[in-house]
């Protein structure tokens, strides 16, 4: 037998042998049932919202249904957890907020899964910058006002979040250390409360999501004075970035992103970052995700991994040196 008919035939030996195989051919055909994205957080949000939006145009791409299921509790650890134990067949994903992966981590010690290897990063869905919004009895008009004020006026300021831990807590602790103030933590147990004491004058200002205060900012309640991005917003063009305002590097940006469990395919792996970023880029859902305060996405799995490991030892610094005690 010469060689090149011998090469042939072992060519077609190993794409037989690769055919045949369960695993191959699982693959080879995916997705051929219903895909489930779980939610860790209730109905309603910004987090329910999106995998909503882009099943859609997955179910129809695919022609199986896209399910979307809320599994809430123990700031989303549930239902992270949920997902870090399932078949790791691409079946079940998780829809995951930012804090999931990088803050909850560092601030709760008992976590029943290591974020960093029993997940998948996928795609990054979205991102939406914070914006520092204060009430009209704070008399800074800028964020340079404002940090000159806190400076002069040590401890008289107080920011709200939704909780400790939160990115609406850490944001005002990066302000604290970056800017060399102090500004006085004041936790809610909602972000609603967090936000209605504010537009009260209960308490001072608040780091929170565009779509979140944009109603508030909109009807003069809120005066929005930086934007905690890299960029300013097109629904917020008069309103500088904190990096313009003097402090390079500033950026506290929310985002949300599809993971998998760890030991999923990667030729699965990425089929869903292809066709979840594409329907990303759909107009009809780049104009829904808009209209929602968040800016559309679409990462490679790289990327996303970069971002999440970045992100990690960013928060990991600030929460140290901000003191903020685990939750056990």
């Amino acid at each position: 037998m010469n060689s090149s008919l011998a090469i042939r035939m072992t060519g077609a030996v190993l794409a037989g042998a690769l055919s045949a195989s369960p695993a191959f051919a699982a693959e080879a055909k995916y997705p051929s049932q219903p895909v489930t994205i779980i939610v860790p957080f209730g109905a309603g949000g910004i987090a329910d919202a999106l995998p909503r939006i882009v099943g859609q145009q997955l179910g129809s791409k695919w022609g199986v249904p896209v399910i979307v299921e809320n599994k809430v509790g123990a700031s989303g650890n549930i239902g992270m957890d949920y997902v870090a134990r399932a078949k790791p067949d691409g079946y079940t994903l998780a829809l995951a907020p930012a804090g999931n992966l990088t803050v909850n981590p560092l601030l709760y010690t008992k976590l029943p899964f290591d974020t960093a290897k029993d997940f998948a990063p996928v795609t990054m869905l979205a991102t939406s910058p914070n914006v520092l919004v204060v009430n009209d009895r704070v008399p800074a008009k800028t964020f340079k006002e404002l940090v000159d004020y806190a400076r002069q006026h040590p401890d008289k300021l107080n920011y709200s979040s939704p909780g400790p831990g939160s990115g609406a807590h850490l944001a005002g602790e990066l302000l604290n250390q970056s800017a060399g103030v102090v500004i006085r933590h004041i936790p809610y147990n909602a972000m609603a409360a967090a936000v209605n004491d504010v537009v009260a004058g209960n308490v001072d200002m608040m780091f929170a999501g565009v779509s979140t205060v944009l109603p508030q900012i909109q009807a003069g309640k809120l005066r929005a004075l930086a934007v905690a991005g890299p960029e300013r917003l097109p629904q917020l063009k008069d309103v500088p970035t904190v990096a313009e305002s003097g402090y390079p590097g500033f950026d506290v940006t929310s985002w949300y992103g599809i993971v998998a469990p760890a030991q999923v395919p990667p030729a699965i792996l990425d089929k869903l970052q292809t066709d979840i970023a594409e329907a990303v880029q759909q107009a009809s859902v780049r104009q829904k995700f808009i209209g929602l305060g968040v800016e559309p996405a679409g990462s490679s799995r790289a990327d996303f991994a970069r971002t999440i490991q970045d992100e990690t030892r960013k928060w990991a610094a600030i929460v140290k040196k901000a003191g903020i005690q685990p939750i056990q």
